[in-house]
């Protein structure tokens, strides 16, 4: 039950499925190698177990597993990119980040830590909730190696509010305290699915002052996946490019494994769709996060977030198949 091994030696890619069944070998995301494994990486898939910054339902806290899981049916090539993700790349399984799950300040530093820890060589990380508070260390962290960054949130909340309850660090807050630490490109980045409700008309105008555009999920009715790809592609151009994905962004029909759904959301097609027509930026890391599993049913959202990281992964493959 070892992974596929180069020639001369080194651990390059997944457990062989038609040797060892996909639901038997290693517990690991698509079944790779662990970082202790091998001698370098290319990219790091991390789990981050922490939820202790969400507003309605808890246990993002156990999405790490569960996307893991989910994972066990992903192959190692991905004929809608032409890559091969495990083979272009050296894709390593990093465990999770142990962080304090009794004080979001202290758990933000550690998150960081980690993440600075696996990606100071260059490497990237994609990065596995968890809630979406702990984008907020990771941008920090790709900030020290790149500067200021664009960002393409999908998600069906701005996560541009400014606390809860008088706490600044929430998963509704992540992307304000991004703004206000001059982590992002002015005039880059982008909200895509957005719906539901707000609290106040001035969150729209909070939002746009900390310059992002938003693609409303209505807008795929007149703009269809491709032209919201192409939206996206035009508004971050060729800035270095994190890609945060709350799952929450497809509907519940397609994910109801999360803390706070929306009815109207994005389809999984649309999402793929989405994300294949980033192919060629310059992304250099991300996130997908707020699975919730307890809220899951027959593995539906934790597939599905499996399926989004794989596509991220395919994204930064450095060359075509």
């Amino acid at each position: 039950m070892r992974p596929n091994v180069h020639p001369e030696g080194r651990v390059i890619g997944q457990v062989d499925a038609l040797e060892v069944p996909r639901f038997a070998g290693p517990s690991t995301f698509a079944r790779l190698p662990r970082l202790d494994q091998v001698t370098a990486h290319d990219v790091a898939v991390v789990g981050v177990p922490f939820d202790s910054g969400v507003s309605y339902r808890p246990g993002a806290r156990f999405g790490p597993s569960a996307v893991r899981q989910g994972s066990r049916l992903l192959k190692p090539y991905n004929p809608a990119q032409d890559v091969m993700p495990f083979a272009a790349q050296q894709v390593v399984d990093a465990g999770d980040i142990a962080c304090n799950p009794f004080d979001i300040s202290a758990a933000l530093g550690q998150i960081e830590t980690g993440l600075r820890e696996l990606t100071g060589d260059g490497a990237k990380a994609v990065t596995i909730g968890g809630d979406h508070t702990i984008a907020l260390p990771a941008l920090r962290a790709a900030h020290a190696l790149h500067g200021p960054i664009a960002l393409i949130h999908f998600d069906a909340h701005l996560d541009t509010w400014d606390t809860y309850f008088g706490e600044p660090y929430t998963h509704g807050t992540p992307f304000r305290r991004a703004a206000e630490e001059g982590l992002l490109l002015r005039d880059a980045s982008a909200h895509v699915g957005i719906r539901g409700p707000l609290y106040d008309p001035r969150d729209l105008e909070d939002d746009a002052r900390f310059g992002f555009t938003i693609v409303h999920c209505a807008e795929f009715d007149l703009l269809g996946a491709r032209g919201v790809a192409e939206r996206v592609r035009a508004r971050v151009q060729d800035a270095p490019v994190y890609v945060s994905v709350d799952i929450d962004v497809l509907d519940p029909a397609h994910a109801p494994g999360t803390g706070t759904p929306e009815i109207g959301g994005m389809t999984g097609r649309e999402l793929l769709t989405v994300l294949r027509g980033l192919s060629g930026l310059n992304i250099i890391g991300g996130d997908v996060v707020e699975t919730s599993p307890a809220y899951d049913h027959a593995e539906l959202t934790s597939v599905a977030a499996a399926t989004v990281v794989y596509e991220i992964l395919s994204l930064l493959c450095p060359t075509p198949r």
